[in-house]
C-alpha cells in the first residue's frame, strides 16, 4: 500500500472477507496514467500481489413488454420445498411482487437500501416465484439475494461481486445463481475458485454475445456451471455463446418472468435459463459439499434431454433441463389486475 501511494494511487475503499481469507482494496489511479499503464505499474511494484481492473459485469438477457398481474396470489409451497435455500447475485429484487408472497428472503448490499431492478426480479421469480398463473422452479424456497448494482451505473463491479460471494459463504448457501457476464478478472477468478473448492456450486449464464464471441465470465471459469438458453422449440438462442463452458441448456426465451410493480414480462437470454438450473441443483443441495455437488450434477446430466451431438457438446452441454418451467407469456401480456 505504501508503494501504491508513492506512485500516486488513492485508496477509495477496502473490505476484508474473513471467510475468503483476503482483503480487497479499490484504488483510484493517478490522473497522469492510463488505466493500462497504472495496472502495469502496480503489478511491477508488487509482483506477489493480485491486481486487476474493477471490471463491471452486466445482465445477460432482456425483458419484453410488461403485463400487469391479473389475479395471481401467493400460495404455500409443499413442505419439502420450504427447506431449500438458493443464492442470487444480481440487481435488487422487488419482493412486493405477488409471486413472492410468503417467500422468506434475505437481502445484502446497498447499505440496506431497497432498490428493485427488473433483471434481478425476473431471475428471482424463476427461482422461487409462485402465483396462480406463474411458478418458478422452487416456489417457497428461501432466497438469499445480493444486490451488486444498487441502481448505480457503476454497479456490478468486481469488489461488489466479491463481497456478495463472501456473504453467501457466511450464510453457507450451497448454490448461487449469477446471471451476469463480463471479462476475465484475477480477483473474481480467485474468489470463484475459493468457493468451488469448498463445495459451493456457482451457476452462471454463458452470455448473449453470439456463437463466435470469446468466453465470458464467471461462466467460463473451471467448475462453474455454465448455462445456455433455448426457445420453445428447444433450439439454442442465436445469440447464445458456445464452447466448453456450456454445461446445460434450459428455457431462455418464449417465457414469462416477474417484473417490478406486480407485472410480468416476456424474457429472452441466457440470464433466464441459468436460474432454472440453479434451482434444480438447490433442490438437491442443502449445504456446501463437493461430493454431494458432484453427485447432483451427475444426476442432472443423466436426466438431461440430449439435443445436440451425442454426449456433451459445445452448444447444449449435457442437454436440456427444466423445459416444463417455461411459462407461456402470451396469456399474461396485456391483461390488467382484477378488481
Amino acid at each position: 500500500m505504501a508503494a501504491a501511494r508513492a506512485l500516486g494511487f488513492e485508496v477509495l475503499r477496502e473490505q476484508t472477507e474473513v471467510e475468503l481469507e483476503w482483503r480487497l482494496v479499490v484504488l483510484r489511479k493517478p490522473p497522469n496514467l492510463s488505466s493500462d499503464k497504472a495496472l502495469r505499474k502496480l503489478r511491477a511494484a508488487d509482483p506477489a500481489g493480485t491486481y486487476d481492473f474493477n471490471h463491471l459485469y452486466s445482465g445477460s438477457g432482456m425483458q419484453g413488454g410488461a403485463a400487469t398481474l391479473r389475479d395471481g396470489q401467493g400460495s404455500d409451497a409443499p413442505a419439502s420445498m420450504k427447506a431449500a435455500r438458493v443464492g442470487l447475485i444480481d440487481t435488487g429484487v422487488d419482493l412486493t411482487h405477488p409471486v413472492f408472497y410468503g417467500t422468506t428472503a434475505h437481502r445484502w448490499g446497498c447499505d440496506d437500501r431497497v432498490i428493485p431492478g427488473a433483471h434481478g426480479t425476473a431471475v428471482a421469480s424463476l427461482l422461487v416465484g409462485k402465483a396462480t398463473e406463474f411458478h418458478g422452479v422452487l416456489p417457497g424456497a428461501e432466497l438469499y439475494a445480493a444486490d451488486v448494482y444498487c441502481g448505480a451505473p457503476t454497479g456490478g463491479a468486481v469488489d461488489a461481486l466479491a463481497g456478495a460471494f463472501g456473504w453467501m459463504v457466511r450464510e453457507r448457501i450451497a448454490v448461487i445463481n449469477v446471471s451476469l457476464v463480463g471479462p476475465d478478472n484475477v480477483v473474481l477468478a480467485r474468489t470463484v475458485a475459493s468457493l468451488t473448492a469448498r463445495g459451493y456450486v456457482i451457476v452462471a449464464a454463458v452470455g448473449n454475445d453470439g456463437p463466435a464471441a470469446p468466453p465470458l465470465y464467471p461462466a467460463s471459469y473451471p467448475h462453474v456451471i455454465g448455462v445456455t438458453g433455448v426457445d420453445a422449440q428447444h433450439r439454442v438462442l442465436l445469440e447464445a455463446a458456445r464452447g466448453a463452458q456450456v454445461m446445460f441448456a434450459a428455457p431462455g426465451a418464449d417465457m414469462a418472468a416477474g417484473a417490478p410493480a406486480g407485472t410480468y414480462v416476456a424474457v429472452r437470454g441466457t440470464s433466464f435459463a441459468a436460474p432454472i438450473v440453479a434451482a434444480l441443483l438447490a433442490q438437491r443441495l442443502s449445504q456446501p459439499d463437493a461430493s454431494l455437488a458432484a453427485a447432483a450434477l451427475e444426476a442432472l446430466a443423466q436426466g438431461a434431454i440430449d439435443l445436440g451431438a451425442p454426449g456433451k457438446d459445445l452448444t447444449y452441454g449435457y442437454g436440456l433441463l427444466g423445459a416444463e418451467f417455461a411459462i407461456d407469456p402470451r396469456p399474461l401480456i396485456g391483461h390488467h389486475s382484477s378488481p
